[in-house]
């Protein structure tokens, strides 16, 4: 008699725990989902990396003068933001950055017209684009020294050198891409090709190019730094080599780390414009997957 009520005990209390355990169980793997599925893991996988980084200098896992913790370079950056030099080296190079960016972007993408829209320019021109562009844009900067010198016309020249070309050819696949029945309906109401290219060419070709401007930027911000290194005439890419002659290594990683960040938030203000620019385009790509 007592063993059955115990079992008839035991029984109750497991029926009051099960929905609790499964509340628990379900809210686990919520967490989980949230997780994998935000930039969480992200975030934390760029914190274990500094917790490494931290941990293998402190410890001296890694036994070099030029590897210090983490914790003196987060000084360092400090120290150097409120002194200002770093504001002022970052500056000079962004500023740099953007003009020769800007000139690249404007030929890249009349380039690419031209070509794709020309059938003797794209004859002409098109050799002369094949090979130039396999030609590693930092290679041609000591030749062009004797031309331009160290002063700001050679990094522009070398910056337009290196973005004009894969905006280019996004330029021409984007147009290349377009549907010829958007063509036949423009000439089929009698639209001028000046109009038509402003409003069936371009908009259709614009995802294409967005691409390709993504792409470059990044491209336009080490070719930056890489001639300011190689000139040494200011800017941040001079400022990691005295760093590194003067054995400064928190101050160097202090650097590297505010050009890390300054590069990671011009692409998300670039995906935000780019967001905006082309939202028609994300559209129709999501009603398309939903067929």
């Amino acid at each position: 008699m007592f063993k059955n009520q115990r079992e008839a005990l035991a029984d109750a209390n497991s029926d009051r725990l099960a929905p609790r355990d499964a509340w628990a169980a379900l809210s686990v793997r919520r967490i989980v989902a949230l997780f994998w599925d935000t930039r969480l893991s992200g975030i934390c996988l760029v914190l274990a990396l500094l917790c490494l980084w931290e941990a293998s200098a402190r410890f001296e896992i890694v036994q070099s003068l030029n590897w210090p913790p983490f914790s003196s370079v987060t000084v360092a950056l400090y120290d150097g933001l409120a002194t200002g030099d770093l504001e002022s080296v970052i500056g000079s190079t962004l500023w740099c950055t953007l003009r020769g960016y800007a000139i690249g972007a404007a030929i890249g993408v009349v380039l690419g017209f031209a070509v794709a829209l020309s059938r003797p320019i794209r004859l002409t021109v098109e050799p002369t684009i094949e090979i130039l562009r396999t030609i590693p844009a930092t290679a041609v900067i000591p030749p062009l020294i004797f031309i331009f010198g160290l002063n700001d016309p050679l990094k522009l020249f070398v910056i337009a050198f290196a973005v004009v070309f894969p905006i280019a050819l996004n330029t021409i696949s984007g147009v290349a891409s377009i549907d010829s029945i958007y063509l036949q309906v423009a000439r089929t109401f009698g639209v001028s090709r000046a109009r038509t290219l402003y409003r069936v060419v371009f908009p259709a070709a614009l995802p294409f190019i967005m691409a390709g401007l993504r792409t470059s930027l990044g491209l336009a911000l080490v070719v930056t730094v890489v001639s300011e290194m190689i000139t040494g005439t200011g800017g941040v890419g001079y400022y990691l080599v005295q760093m590194q002659f003067a054995l400064r290594a928190a101050e160097m990683y202090a650097a590297l780390i505010l050009l890390t960040a300054v590069a990671y938030l011009l692409n998300r203000i670039f995906v935000a414009w780019e967001t905006r620019v082309i939202h028609w385009a994300r559209t129709r790509e999501a009603a398309w997957s939903e067929q």
